[in-house]
């Protein structure tokens, strides 16, 4: 929700937001909503979001099929397609397709400038928190660009801290690479974060490669980029030998509980078994007597 509002956002933005908290909160805005034909409604050309997931349409689709639309989409009419474009309510807008609807209610707007879209699409989405994190950083950049608008005022209206908006704006300083990885969901945010902190861009995609290989976590990533700070390096993973390996499946399948060898290379180690909680350790303790 808008919290506070930037002076050149405000008057880009006020009279369409007012029309929808007006709508939102059951006045007059009510007399807006046209029910529309779902085949004349055509998407924001400057939609931010580039993907979606298919899961997530699915339950909205079925939602919308058991309660109906709760929230109308917003759209602009364009007299020379005699189409109507969509402003807000990209997902919505999709899972009333999937749904099969005929129609579908929208706010209607006369007419809105190519910013106007712009903005409110974007805005839509960060406030909604649809967008992942490239696509949230870029969305970030435009508006600052397009509406000369500061990092403070932004965080301000789109309801976010300065150091969540800043921090969002440094991923686009990392590589393709890995800022392809953050828009498919292979790492996160907080992975993005721990590579920020290596400068060195060799040493950076090293560490990549390593999150990956490793499925590190963010704490063990943020762990690993401290340790090139201190100009360490960072020890790679150790295969374990395959009959070790083997050895820990069999007695997995035994036990029905996770097994771990630790050697040390001299013929000595650890044998480890997990379990969580008391009844799981008697039920161990049983089997293993079984095996005695």
């Amino acid at each position: 929700m808008r919290n506070a509002l930037g002076k050149g956002l405000d008057a880009l933005l006020g009279s369409s937001f007012e029309m929808e908290q007006e709508l939102n909160n059951g006045g007059e805005g009510k007399r807006n909503i046209q029910k529309i034909s779902i085949d004349t409604v055509v998407p924001n050309r400057y939609e931010h979001r580039k993907t979606f997931n298919e899961d997530s349409l699915k339950d909205l689709a079925q939602s919308i099929k058991q309660h109906g639309l709760t929230q109308p989409v917003v759209v602009v009419y364009d007299a020379g397609l005699d189409k109507y474009e969509l402003v807000v309510g990209e997902r919505r807008f999709r899972a009333s397709e999937m749904a099969g609807f005929k129609e579908i209610d929208c706010i209607v707007h006369t007419k809105l400038d190519d910013k106007q879209l712009c903005a409110l699409a974007l805005i839509e989405n960060i406030q909604r928190e649809d967008l992942n994190p490239i696509e949230t950083a870029l969305g970030y950049k435009n508006l600052m660009q397009k509406f000369l608008v500061s990092q403070v005022e932004l965080a301000e209206y789109c309801g976010k801290s300065k150091a969540a908006v800043s921090n969002s704006l440094r991923l686009l300083n990392l590589s393709q690479e890995i800022q392809n990885a953050l828009q498919d969901g292979t790492i996160t945010e907080g992975h993005g974060r721990a590579l920020l902190m290596v400068g060195d861009e060799g040493k950076r995609a090293v560490l990549f490669k390593k999150i990956i290989g490793s499925k590190m976590s963010v704490r063990q990533a943020e762990n690993a980029a401290r340790t090139i700070l201190e100009g360490k390096t960072v020890a790679p993973k150790q295969s374990k030998d395959p009959n070790t390996v083997a050895f820990e499946q069999s007695l997995q399948e035994v036990l029905g509980t996770k097994v771990e060898v630790k050697e040390n290379g001299k013929g000595k180690g650890t044998l480890t078994l997990h379990f969580n909680s008391y009844e799981e350790l008697n039920v161990l303790g049983d089997r293993l007597k079984t095996l005695v």
